[in-house]
């Protein structure tokens, strides 16, 4: 009986591993998904304000310079408003700049949710390898030790997939200096 007991209670733990494992995995894959879909959501509403702005900046640039070809008015007041636009449109293309930086954000996260989910399939193909080596003739002693072996490839695994998985996504040199989200 005491081998039953220690055999059923293995793979009780075998089973509430895999699921807990797994359930966090796919959780942490489903908050990286989100978390990209928003930062691509502001990376294009940034970059097609910047554009439009743009457009408008170089279009009242073009309409400054049509004047001052035209003669019609004194070419020192068309210096100021040419000026003007010119430092406008330079802060418009930096903004589009900065919203073109959040491609790296989500690079950076679609990387950690591939290799989530690789550190994932890898973390269920030790558990079918590791049922391999049982047979159906095992006794309980053999069941019980290979289930103890399955437990602890799998606790290594998900200890050194959890370490290579930190959390934050940096960004260096986003507008005014280096920042970390998430």
């Amino acid at each position: 009986m005491p081998g039953k007991k220690l055999l059923g209670s293995q793979v009780k733990h075998l089973l509430s591993g895999v699921s807990d494992h797994g359930l966090q995995h796919l959780a942490e894959v489903e908050t990286d998904l989100v978390q990209t879909a928003l930062l691509l959501g502001e990376a294009i509403e940034k970059l097609g304000a910047s554009f439009i702005a743009i457009h408008a900046a170089v279009t009242a640039q073009h309409e400054t310079i049509d004047l001052l070809l035209s003669g019609q008015t004194p070419a020192a007041d068309y210096e100021a408003k040419l000026k003007k636009v010119q430092g406008e449109i330079g802060n418009h293309v930096n903004a589009a700049v900065t919203g073109l930086q959040f491609q790296d954000l989500t690079s950076q996260l679609i990387d950690r949710t591939v290799r989530r989910v690789a550190g994932l399939r890898e973390f269920l193909g030790t558990l079918g390898s590791g049922g391999a080596g049982m047979f159906e003739d095992s006794d309980s002693e053999q069941v019980t030790q290979l289930l103890s072996r399955i437990n602890e490839a799998l606790a290594v695994q998900h200890l050194q997939l959890k370490g290579v998985l930190h959390k934050a996504v940096q960004q260096n040199d986003m507008g005014s200096g280096a920042i970390e989200l998430f």
